[in-house]
């Protein structure tokens, strides 16, 4: 299977929608409300996982979000192996995802400079 196959991304998006409510569900008071899950890429052989985590708030935050999830990575992967059907259920990467607070940086110092003007 192709990185860009259809099935990949089909598979990347099943996998994206169910971290997304397992991660919800999940009862560690570390992880923030405000936890998203981005993007997700499965490997082609199915065996590893980058899930790419946004959160919202400061630098504690996420390094609290990060260390729960990390933690209940076991469990995550559990839950992903009960709910998708896949012949082997990926080992999970979390990756902290910055790219919509650079959005929302960017958009501010775009919006300043207008507003001078």
């Amino acid at each position: 299977m192709r990185k860009n196959s259809i099935k990949n991304t089909r598979i990347n998006g099943e996998v994206q929608k169910e971290l997304s409510n397992i991660i919800r569900e999940l009862k560690d008071p570390r992880i923030g409300i405000m936890t998203t899950v981005t993007a997700v890429e499965v490997a082609p052989d199915l065996k590893t996982c980058k899930a790419y985590i946004s959160v919202l708030g400061d630098e504690q935050a996420k390094t609290d979000t990060m260390a729960g999830l990390k933690s209940a990575a076991g469990f995550i992967r559990r839950e992903l192996a009960r709910t998708v059907n896949l012949r082997n259920t990926p080992e999970i990467r979390f990756i902290i995802d910055e790219s919509i607070e650079y959005g929302m940086k960017m958009s501010k110092m775009i919006d300043d400079l207008n507003t001078t003007e």
